[in-house]
């Protein structure tokens, strides 16, 4: 039997949900204070209690109250009887609370290589040849066999390509060194903004999204956007990336009773703002085909005409609350957000819209045949749950109790792209190293050797020097002999001669005075 649950009524008319549609997604669109958040609660309390489980980005922190019973009020048991709503109970939900930053939820973590180029590069707003140069850091990534899990990771495979350049643009193209810069500046930026806490592993398990209790309630998972939406651009791609891994991810489901999961998205114009056409044909493409998957998407902005024509056209499910006109602006918004429902004769829904109170809403829902009932006014159904947030005691009480907390309560750091990268640039430096101490070691020994030469060169002199020494000594030595041996000769000579030349007279006069007869 087709399931049904109650958005809202006027006392003579109803409007239910049909669950069979719900996966053809939905638009909860109204100015600020008219009581979206409460519809929003509303349709996730309704798909929690058929057994969908839900996920829904939660912006202002109002609704971690579906984890609390609400209390009675009189204005919520006059709404009660008008509606004539027979089985109303007030009740809590089960819950799990995510968070990027990991303050207010569990943290919620996916891989740099999950994430993938085109992400990250309408992210960054890169150009061509930037984009580009990220695509080929994720392809060396592969064919080097490294993991691109985190930010240090992306960082050090773009340094090392920056080092690597000339052996790589061979094979990879050109890899402008500029490029490289520009994406390692849009790297620190996202890490200044905490985004670093969101890349890493262990990354998050979707399958964690898609529980349901053993009473048949599915769960209800709300990410504290409170922080995250001051980096709308991290939001939007955060969530785009989300269904897309659904989509990748989930098997064809076809025609079936309910929806496996339904994602409410709060500040939907956040996703399309500035976004580039291939982002934005990206997401119209995700919305139409993952229906098929049995994922059904609501959008929550304030205007329909937040939301691009095309995925738009694909939101089957609509509430629409009250919008001011008070600007031409604003009255071609009111225009634009009639224009969107099928016409009910009883009313003008242009001028419906801007006459509608807080909590009351026109809906329109799709029927059996998948075509969109005539647009109703009505007043919302009271949630179950409490309407308002939860205090810090009570959101760490409910996290206590998530089966979760032990599995992504702690950041897993495996061995990728940092690591390898770092350790290569570590076993370089080592040879350069060694290469450096051998040089030097080749340095000192020839200095040594110079310096053994240079010493034997010296002694070599000085015993050249002291042989020459030795040798004049000698020398002097000699020639001093050499002159005694004379001088003595000299004398010996000197005498000789004396003696003989006395000798000589003395004879001479002997003959000369017996030859003249003189005395002897």
């Amino acid at each position: 039997m087709t399931q049904h649950y109650l958005i809202g009524g006027n006392g003579t008319q109803s409007v239910h949900l049909n669950l069979r549609m719900a996966n053809r997604h939905g638009l909860i669109a109204g100015a600020t204070g008219t009581g979206k958040t409460v519809s929003l609660q509303v349709l996730a309390e309704g798909f929690a209690k058929a057994g969908v489980p839900v996920f829904m980005a939660d912006i202002k922190g109002d609704l971690s109250g579906l984890a609390k019973a609400g209390k009675p009020h009189p204005k919520v048991d006059e709404r009660v009887q008008l509606m004539n709503i027979s089985d109303y109970q007030q009740r809590l939900f089960p819950c799990v609370f995510w968070d990027l930053y990991a303050k207010q939820g569990h943290p919620v973590r996916a891989t740099i290589s999950d994430f993938g180029p085109l992400l990250l590069a309408n992210f960054f707003d890169l150009n061509e040849t930037q984009t580009g140069v990220l695509y080929a850091a994720f392809k060396i990534a592969d064919d080097q066999g490294m993991l691109l899990l985190d930010l240090k990771d992306l960082q050090a495979m773009l340094n090392w390509m920056k080092d690597e350049r000339k052996n790589l643009e061979d094979e990879y193209g050109g890899l402008s060194e500029a490029s490289i810069a520009a994406i390692q500046r849009r790297l620190m930026m996202l890490e200044q903004e905490g985004a670093d806490e969101f890349f890493g592993e262990p990354a998050l398990d979707l399958n964690h999204l898609m529980q349901v209790t053993l009473e048949g309630t599915g769960v209800i998972n709300i990410l504290d956007a409170t922080t995250l939406v001051n980096q709308p651009k991290l939001y939007a791609i955060f969530l785009l990336w989300l269904i897309s891994e659904l989509f990748e991810n989930l098997p064809e489901q076809g025609d079936a009773d309910k929806p496996k999961l339904v994602f409410f998205f709060d500040e939907a114009h956040l996703l399309f703002d500035g976004a580039p056409k291939l982002l934005v044909d990206k997401i119209e493409q995700v919305v139409r085909l993952i229906r098929s998957k049995g994922v059904g998407i609501y959008f929550i902005s304030q205007s329909p005409a937040d939301i691009p024509d095309t995925v738009l056209g694909q939101l089957g499910n609509r509430i629409q609350h009250a919008l001011r006109a008070y600007t031409p602006k604003d009255q071609q918004a009111v225009k634009i957000a009639a224009q969107t429902f099928r016409p009910n004769p009883a009313f003008s829904t242009e001028v419906v819209i801007t006459e509608l109170g807080i909590g009351e809403a026109l809906v329109s829902v799709l029927d059996e045949k998948g075509s969109p009932t005539p647009v109703e006014r009505v007043m919302v159904a009271p949630p179950a749950s409490r309407i308002g947030p939860l205090t810090a005691e009570e959101r760490a009480e409910v996290m206590a109790r998530s089966p979760y907390k032990a599995i992504y309560s702690q950041l897993v750091d495996r061995e990728s792209a940092y690591e390898i990268l770092k350790q290569r640039v570590n076993q370089q430096a080592q040879i350069v190293q060694q290469e450096q101490l051998q040089a030097e070691q080749e340095k000192l020994n020839a200095q040594q050797r110079a310096e053994q030469e240079r010493i034997a060169k010296e002694q070599q002199k000085q015993q050249e020097r002291w042989q020459k020494e030795q040798l004049k000594a000698q020398q002097q030595a000699q020639r001093a002999e050499s002159r005694r041996e004379s001088a003595t000769e000299a004398l010996a000579k000197s005498a000789a001669r004396a003696i003989g030349s006395n000798l000589g007279r003395q004879i001479v006069r002997g003959i000369l005075g017996s030859l003249l007869g003189g005395r002897r």
